[in-house]
């Protein structure tokens, strides 16, 4: 099970990296980019089920010789939950008080933009975030 645990903790690093920089180079072009969403959520499913597999080798009686394994194991999953809060209050943030339905289209396809591209943003942020977690957790872990 420790060999399983080791796979996924590489996919998240490697998933979340690989959503950070496609997220953020989209955000910085201001471009909305369909494949960082599928990458993105592909990293989220690593992440929890990498924690998972965690709790199951601690459960097991599995431990780590450095503590510190499991605050960086553990940190991807609320960091996680909270980029997709803060990615859900996006929206209302760019809206403000704005009638969306009684803006003219070419204000509606700009407005709508923007949307995607702060939550992009966001999530890119805590892909980035999650990455240097995962990264230390796999020295912490006696990976390096």
């Amino acid at each position: 099970m420790p060999e399983v645990h080791l796979v996924v903790g590489v996919a998240v690093l490697v998933l979340n990296l690989a959503a950070g920089l496609l997220g953020g180079f989209a955000w910085l072009r201001d471009r909305p980019s369909v494949p960082f969403w599928y990458l993105l959520r592909a990293a989220q499913v690593a992440v929890f089920a990498q924690v998972g597999l965690g709790a199951l080798l601690l459960l097991s009686g599995y431990q780590q010789p450095a503590d510190l394994h499991y605050l960086y194991g553990l940190l991807p999953l609320p960091v996680s939950l909270l980029a997709e809060g803060a990615r859900a209050g996006a929206a209302q943030r760019e809206l403000g008080d704005t009638d969306y339905e009684a803006l003219p289209q070419a204000q509606q396809h700009a407005l709508a933009l923007a949307i995607v591209r702060r939550e992009m943003g966001i999530m890119a942020t805590s892909c980035g975030v999650i990455s240097f977690l995962a990264l230390r957790a796999a020295g912490t872990g006696g990976l390096f």
